[in-house]
């Protein structure tokens, strides 16, 4: 499983419904924005750029956007996932404890730090990982795991996500709610 769909997840279940069973996936605004922001080049010395790390034990896998390479004690390694927003979300969180998670599995050694990199405000927020994110991702993978075709999740609590969300247009949540009360 893709560590993105943790986010998705979080975000809205059904958004992971359609992607997964349905392959759907319509291209908008936020999405091709965030791509070009990702695809920027960052100048500054001593990262790696999109590296992908599998892990068969946890059952993820997923791209981590930079890892920083530090000289200190402990571990040297620290993920950063960038987003495109003004702010970050607990869903980006989990993201980023999944990506140290890989990490960890990979490495043989515990990353207990990331950052969270935001475009809007062209700062990064250290997120230190904690067993509550851990276990979240644990739990988030279970329950995308147990998933089934013939049971779509219920809406999103925040219809505000609608508007920005990729598969609105498979949802069909406005249009559905409609029907319903009929």
């Amino acid at each position: 499983m893709n560590i993105s769909d943790l986010n998705q997840y979080l975000y809205c279940p059904r958004r992971v419904y359609y992607i997964k069973y349905f392959d759907t996936i319509e291209t908008n605004y936020y999405l091709v924005d965030g791509k070009l922001k990702h695809n920027n080049k960052s100048r500054k010395g001593g990262w790696i750029k999109e590296l992908y790390v599998k892990s068969d034990q946890l059952g993820l896998h997923g791209k981590i956007d930079l890892l920083e390479i530090k000289n200190m004690l402990g571990s040297g390694y620290v993920p950063i996932e960038r987003k495109r927003g003004f702010s970050y979300h607990a869903n980006d969180e989990i993201q980023l404890a999944a990506y140290c998670m890989l990490l960890e599995d990979y490495l043989q050694e515990p990353i207990n730090l990331g950052y969270i990199y935001l475009f809007g405000t062209n700062q990064r927020y250290a997120i230190t990982i904690t067993n509550w994110h851990r276990e979240k991702v644990k739990e988030i993978t279970k329950a995308i795991c147990k998933m089934t075709i013939d049971s779509i999740p219920d809406f999103t609590d925040n219809p505000n996500k609608c508007k920005k969300c990729s598969v609105v247009q498979y949802c069909m949540p406005f249009e559905t709610k409609m029907l319903e009360k009929k």
